[in-house]
Parts: structure tokens; C-alpha cells; sequence
């Protein structure tokens, strides 16, 4: 897919314009994330939202309907959250919806929301989101949330390869249809085991789901256990400590290193570093697939661990070349 300049409407980005979150809604075919998005939808809360379907048909909303004609056409809902298709080019529909807020033809949203086909993988969304310039400075991915069937989600991660990689890019696990069924441990476990940050939320206790879909992911909850685990599909996770500073060129060059060469089968790493050139400054790191995305400077470490730590979610990839790569580091891996 070509992301020519001159493809796109309005794609030079006003200075100063602050960007506006963004969160990935996720989930294999009917693990509950389009009735999850119906709650979010009929909730005051989501008011000043752009809501974008990936690859829609038709969908209805309970007494919201939303029926879009041609992709790329926006719909203003009663709760005043505005949503439209896309069937193919993201990048064009988010170009155009941004140009839209800002020349006045759409209410000035807030807030936008993606929500996958339920045989997507979000990294290429992740990456589209990153790889073009305009858009990586209006707007910024807070947050990935998953749905998993509480009935069927254990083995729908065993049989799709699909369903794993949208739980190891959450940053939220949302466990749907407890109302029918509670989550098994074994589906808890598992979820954990192949996702150790991610918050796993209840569905049915949910008491805001616009505040569950939009709270920004926060950096100071509580690390699971920093363990590796083997998982089905060639999938395992590592955690790597690194007892030496690197300079952020030694970083970058370590992990754009392993994303150039190895980024289909690099998933998702997630870690806290402190920099030997910006010493006293943590900073929060993330990766998928082959994108990397800058760091995310914090004033302080979030807790008493000041352990420089990385989590990778791989496949087929050994623990020795991970660390090879970050020999400067003093890396160590955790079990």
C-alpha cells in the first residue's frame, strides 16, 4: 500500500496540534468486542468519539444503527459519538476524518476508537498508525484492548494464530460472556502466562465501559512475575534484564536490529529501560512486529524494582539470539 503525500487530504500536521488518543479494539469472530463496543457506544462518556469499523458489513447497535453506504461515509450517532467504515486503506480514512475536524465539516471528536475484523492481527494497524508521518503526529495509540470468549477463548488461542497474536498485543485482556459462564483459571492462567502485563479485565463487572475502552494504559500497575513460558504456535516470551546502561543508540540498533531481521516473529516487547545518555529519566519502550515506537519518558521509575527489564512475546526465535543482541546491556534472562 503506497502512502504517497499527495494521496491524502490535509496531511501536513498543524504545528502545535497535541494528538489525540487512539485505542485498538480487538478480538477473534464472536468473541463479544462489537457488543462490547455497543455498551461503549450508548455510554455518555464516549460522547466526542470517532469510531472507526475495519472491514464493516453491517452492524447494528441495539437502538443505534449504524448503516454505512459507501466506506469511508460518517454517521452521527444520538450519543453524539460519529462512526463510519473502512474496508481497505486505514491510512486514507484517518486522514480524512482528521481533515474533516479540523476544516469544521465533523464536530471537533476527542477521542478515536479502531475496531478490527476479528480475523485481524493489530499489529499492521499499529504500524499504520506509526509509519506515516501525519499521523503519528495527530494521533497516539494508547491503548489495546482484547476481547476473549469466556466460553470458547482457551481453545480459539489454540486453534488461530490469529486470536494469539490479539492477546499478546493487549494491553487489556476483557473476558466476555462471564454473565453466561465464568472465566475458567485455566483461561486466566493462560492468558497471563502469555500475556504477563496485561490487565485482565471482567466483562459483566464492567461498571464504565467508555472508561475501559479509553483509560490510558497505566505504566505504574503492578508487573506480573518476569518468567518465560512456552505457548502453543511456536510462541514464547522472555524476560530479559539488563544490568549495564545502553545508550539509546546501542538500544536501537539492538532491537531495530532484531525487528529488521526478525520483526514477523518479533510480537510484542514491552520493557522498561533507563538510558547511560539520559541517566535519572526511565523510559517506557514498545515494539510490534517491525515497528518500533519512541520512547515514552517517565519522571520516575513506577515502583521499587529499578531493574532495566524487557518482556519478549515471540515465535521461534531462541533466547540466545535475543541476548546476543543486547550484549552491551549485561543482559541476563529471567526464569
Amino acid at each position: 500500500m503506497s502512502l504517497a503525500p499527495r494521496r491524502f487530504p490535509g496531511g501536513i500536521a498543524p504545528s502545535g496540534a497535541q494528538p489525540l488518543p487512539v485505542t485498538v479494539l480487538t478480538g477473534f469472530l464472536g468473541s463479544g468486542k462489537t457488543s462490547f463496543l455497543r455498551r461503549v457506544l450508548a455510554d455518555p462518556a464516549a460522547s466526542d468519539t470517532a469510531v472507526l469499523i475495519n472491514e464493516f458489513g453491517e452492524i447494528g447497535l441495539d437502538h443505534l444503527i449504524v448503516e454505512a453506504t459507501r466506506p469511508g461515509d460518517v454517521v452521527q450517532l444520538p450519543s453524539g459519538c460519529m462512526c463510519c467504515a473502512v474496508k481497505q486503506d486505514l491510512a486514507l480514512a484517518l486522514h480524512r476524518l482528521l481533515t474533516s475536524r479540523t476544516d469544521g465539516t465533523l464536530p471537533r471528536f476527542r477521542r478515536v476508537a479502531i475496531e478490527t475484523s476479528g480475523l485481524a492481527e493489530p499489529a499492521p494497524i499499529l504500524y499504520t498508525l506509526a509509519a506515516d508521518a501525519y499521523l503519528e503526529h495527530m494521533l497516539r495509540c494508547d491503548r489495546v484492548v482484547t476481547v476473549v470468549d469466556a466460553m470458547f477463548g482457551e481453545a480459539t488461542i489454540e486453534r488461530f494464530p490469529e486470536a494469539t497474536a490479539q492477546a499478546v498485543c493487549a494491553d487489556v485482556l476483557l473476558i466476555s460472556k462471564t454473565d453466561l459462564q465464568p472465566a475458567s483459571p485455566i483461561l486466566r492462567q493462560r492468558l497471563q502466562s502469555l500475556n504477563p502485563w496485561a490487565e485482565i479485565v471482567d466483562g459483566a463487572s464492567i461498571m464504565s465501559p467508555a472508561a475501559t475502552l479509553f483509560a490510558p494504559t497505566a505504566t505504574r500497575r503492578k508487573q506480573q512475575p518476569w518468567a518465560a513460558a512456552a505457548h502453543s504456535n511456536g510462541i514464547t516470551s522472555y524476560a530479559l534484564v539488563l544490568h549495564r546502561k545502553m545508550t539509546r543508540l546501542e538500544f536501537a540498533m539492538a532491537l531495530g536490529g532484531l525487528a529488521r531481521e526478525r520483526g514477523e516473529d518479533l510480537l510484542r516487547v514491552k520493557g522498561i529501560v533507563e538510558f547511560a545518555d539520559r541517566e535519572g529519566c526511565p523510559a517506557e519502550l514498545h515494539a510490534v512486529q517491525h515497528t518500533l515506537y519512541p520512547p515514552r519518558w517517565l519522571d520516575r521509575w513506577p515502583d521499587e524494582d529499578h531493574r532495566q527489564r524487557l518482556v519478549f512475546i515471540v515465535r521461534d526465535i531462541a533466547a540466545d539470539e535475543i541476548a546476543q543482541r543486547f550484549k552491551t546491556g549485561d543482559p541476563e534472562m529471567m526464569t
